[in-house]
């Protein structure tokens, strides 16, 4: 990783705990089993990137750009994506441990959440238009002034969200998780 530039790269069960990579370019790059855990990944372009199995928790990526990557079986806890660029932000999550992360005024229109846990993230001010949450654990997630016109909820779970405080037209709910939006009201729903 020494170099500037990478392009079309796998990357195997490298490990760089606790270490810092900045100012580096990756295009259309696999991660593969990689241990990044509590490294600061700062000023550096992601484009087009696979993680998959990589433990990611607690990466710094401030001023990073995350443009079109996927995780899949990653984890990730107690990531701040809020300090990502915002230019061509566009992620996506399977099979992922993204508890304790922050996507805090981020534009995440038709972001994909698949099997994904996602307890205490913060999504304050974010745009999650058209976003699917799917077989997603929400506990604990904070949504407020939060954009979810569209969102797919169907199959999410644990969710306490205040449609007096988010945006949620056309936002698509299961009648099991009708108690997330009405928790603030204390009534019970036999």
């Amino acid at each position: 990783m020494e170099e500037l530039i990478h392009i079309q790269k796998t990357f195997d069960k490298v490990v760089f705990k606790g270490r810092t990579v900045r100012n580096r370019e990756f295009e259309d790059c696999i991660f593969k089993n990689c241990d990044f855990s509590n490294s600061d990944f700062s000023s550096n372009t992601f484009m087009d990137c696979e993680f998959i199995d990589c433990n990611l928790s607690t990466i710094q990526l401030v001023s990073s750009d995350l443009k079109t990557v996927h995780f899949a079986n990653c984890k990730m806890i107690g990531i701040l994506f809020h300090t990502c660029n915002d230019f061509l932000f566009s992620v996506s999550f399977q099979d992922c441990v993204l508890d304790y992360s922050s996507f805090t005024n981020k534009k995440l229109i038709k972001t994909k959440f698949v099997n994904t846990s996602l307890k205490e993230v913060a999504f304050m001010n974010s745009d999650l238009t058209q976003s699917t949450f799917d077989n997603c654990n929400m506990t604990g997630a904070l949504f407020n002034e939060t954009q979810l016109k569209g969102a797919n909820f169907l199959t999410a779970y644990n969710y306490n969200i205040d449609p007096e405080h988010n945006t949620m037209k056309k936002a698509r709910f299961s009648t099991q998780g009708i108690t997330g939006l009405l928790e603030k009201y204390d009534i019970k729903i036999v």
